[in-house]
């Protein structure tokens, strides 16, 4: 998207006419989706309708603010002024995704590696110290039992926690990728 409106505003910018816009666009796009999606909106275009009415026709590829701001370029007269402003928006908003994404990485693969040694303790390690504090034959603290009991789970229904993590990934995918209000959530919690 933001390439098709840095393109297509930098043509308008030169004198090029909207329609022969899209089919330049067009040939130069290497996603055929995308390709298909301009190729559709040129058909629009030629069969009468305005610039902004065809976009709304693709509302999974242009968002209600992007077709405003193209409606009123086009009222104004001024549509490859305002694609030059949606592209440079666009620009910046990509940008910021990538910074959020790579902010994000740190603190993501931090959580991964503490539960994988967090398992292998619970694992390998505390079942070691459980036979020792076993020859010694005496109680253990409440909560050394209860940590001896959550490793002895862990090694009995393993299969169990990699079924439940399993879900937990693909429910949180599923739910990011179909909720508007989940992805939200999850935007002004990474921006806290």
């Amino acid at each position: 998207i933001t390439i098709f409106t840095r393109q297509l505003a930098t043509m308008m910018k030169a004198g090029v006419p909207l329609v022969q816009g899209f089919e330049i666009v067009a040939e130069g796009l290497e996603n055929p989706a995308m390709r298909e999606v301009v190729l559709g909106i040129k058909g629009e275009v030629e069969g009468g309708s305005t610039f902004a009415s065809a976009l709304r026709k693709y509302p999974q590829h242009f968002d209600n603010l992007f077709c405003s701001l193209v409606e009123s370029g086009e009222q104004s007269g001024a549509l490859e002024t305002m694609l030059d402003r949606v592209a440079i928006y666009k620009e910046k908003s990509e940008l910021l995704k990538q910074k959020i994404k790579k902010a994000m990485k740190y603190p993501a693969t931090v959580i991964v590696v503490a539960i994988v040694v967090t398992i292998i303790l619970m694992v390998k390690v505390v079942p070691v110290f459980q036979d020792l504090f076993a020859s010694f034959g005496a109680d253990l603290p409440a909560f050394t039992q209860m940590v001896v009991n959550m490793s002895k789970w862990m090694q009995e229904y393993w299969f169990i926690m990699i079924i439940a993590i399993g879900a937990v990934i693909a429910a949180f995918l599923e739910a990011k990728k179909r909720s508007k209000k989940f992805r939200d959530g999850l935007d002004k919690l990474a921006l806290k």
